[in-house]
């Protein structure tokens, strides 16, 4: 039986459990279910994106698109977005709580990710 939600343990010390929902499961198993592109696309996620739930959306977009690339390359540009929306919470939280702007937006920084 899995656990409650509010019962994972978790070194989450962010507002994300504002922003979204996470849901339960094995995150190994859903990360090894999910496409190479789209494996490649959440290691490189800023922020840790939720294997299971990036396992859910892909189920959804291949009922859409079937398992091709066009569906993949849309559920990349979803979890983009949702980095987006995801920096731009976080700046907003720094901000309020220190009056400036986030040092990495600040710097005008872009996200690392592989060549």
């Amino acid at each position: 039986m899995p656990m409650p939600e509010h019962a994972i343990p978790t070194n989450e010390r962010t507002l994300r459990h504002e922003i979204w929902r996470r849901y339960t499961g094995d995150d190994w198993q859903a990360f090894d279910k999910l496409p190479p592109l789209v494996r490649q696309r959440v290691a490189e996620h800023a922020y840790d994106a939720w294997s299971v739930n990036v396992l859910m959306l892909w189920n959804h977009y291949r009922r859409v698109y079937g398992n091709t690339l066009r569906g993949q390359r849309a559920l990349i540009r979803y979890l983009d977005y949702c980095e987006r929306l995801e920096r731009q919470a976080f700046a907003a939280d720094y901000t309020s709580h220190y009056g400036t702007a986030l040092p990495h937006d600040a710097a005008s920084a872009s996200i690392l990710r592989s060549a």
